[in-house]
């Protein structure tokens, strides 16, 4: 799930990232954001992990979430779908107010 926070005197977007995994152990958030540098996600415990990131307003980024390092997982409420170097699809957020 991904929820959109926009500021009125920054041209940044923060946006919050939630996933379920309820058997998992970690989940890290990779994206090209920053790099596609994992992002360590807090386990609730309703077994929904957690992570915010700011990114510029009125882009585009690709993200997946790593989950027990080993499993490549999409967002279910990405705003799109790519297709990767690898034949599977990448998640896409963007961070336009439209």
């Amino acid at each position: 799930m991904l929820t959109k926070k926009f500021f009125k005197t920054k041209d940044e977007c923060e946006v919050a990232f939630a996933f379920l995994a309820e058997e998992a152990n970690d989940v890290q958030l990779v994206g090209e954001f920053n790099n596609w540098e994992p992002i360590i996600m807090k386990k609730g415990k309703d077994s929904v992990f957690k992570a915010k990131a700011r990114m510029p307003k009125d882009s585009k980024f690709q993200f997946r979430y790593l989950v027990d390092n080993e499993i490549w997982a999409n967002d279910e409420a990405a705003d799109a779908y790519w297709a990767n170097a690898h034949g599977s699809d990448n998640s896409v957020v963007f961070t336009s107010e439209e």
